[in-house]
């Protein structure tokens, strides 16, 4: 799963996800994309399931870009543990995701295989999701 090798700091506030995305909007290396249309913060487990989903889909066949990363990390207190005495241990790293960010790219197979393999990869994500395309986009592998 994806984590940071080194952080500057261990814990971090969580803040607020507003507003739209700015950088990472433009399809860069693939034909064909999976864009965010909401905000969310999407966990490292999250972005693996829908990588291993959408590489079983297209069988070898084609190349898979993910383009978001989570190196924010979240902590969580203990079950059954009073409120105080501090903040929680880290429990795990999320990527912070808002409205037309592209979260994965894949080029190489034709347009039904990758329309379909998104849409297997969206189920498992936690953001609603929509499939775009390259304009002039090469049909076929």
């Amino acid at each position: 799963m994806l984590s940071p090798k080194k952080v500057k700091y261990r814990k971090i506030m969580k803040g607020r996800v507003r507003g739209a995305e700015s950088r990472g909007v433009e399809m860069a290396f693939g034909d064909f994309g999976l864009k965010s249309v909401e905000t969310a913060r999407v966990d490292t487990r999250a972005l693996e399931a829908a990588r291993i989903a959408l590489t079983r889909h297209i069988k070898r066949g084609g190349r898979v870009w993910i383009r978001v990363f989570p190196d924010k990390p979240f902590t969580k207190k203990p079950a059954e543990t009073r409120m105080g005495k501090g903040k929680g241990a880290p429990e795990g790293w999320v990527a912070v995701v808002r409205p037309g960010r592209i979260l994965f790219e894949m080029e190489g197979v034709d347009r039904a295989t990758a329309q379909e393999a998104m849409r297997l990869a969206a189920h498992k994500l936690p953001v609603k999701t929509m499939f775009v395309e390259r304009e002039g986009a090469e049909v076929g592998a």
